[in-house]
């Protein structure tokens, strides 16, 4: 059991291997779909959905190695890989990752 205290929007975790972790709140907007899509994921692997992201993202930084900049290590069994290609299908997601290179830019909010 991981000990979690909150303090206003930042969560404090002590792992196990006595690293601290401290959560912010975010505020980011994303493509419905594919927010639809994560939130099935996390909700099939039993996770919170920012559990599941900082599984992608710290996974997305590590490269296959003799493929660096070209793939990066997956962090989806393949249930996980049925389960998203099932939940894209549900949710409409007919993109793919380079298509996002199209999508129009947001104006900055700040």
């Amino acid at each position: 059991m991981v000990p979690r205290d909150m303090d206003n929007e930042r969560w404090s975790v002590m792992t196990s291997a006595s690293h601290k972790i401290e959560r912010v709140q975010l505020g980011v907007r994303m493509e419905t779909r594919l927010v639809k899509v994560l939130k099935g994921l996390a909700e099939f692997n039993d996770q919170t959905l920012g559990e599941l992201l900082e599984k992608i993202v710290l996974h997305s930084f590590e490269p296959v190695p003799g493929d660096e900049g070209e793939s990066s290590a997956s962090p989806h069994s393949k249930a996980q890989l049925k389960a998203i290609e099932d939940l894209k299908k549900v949710y409409g997601l007919d993109y793919e990752a380079h298509s996002a290179r199209d999508f129009p830019k947001q104006p900055a909010s700040d």
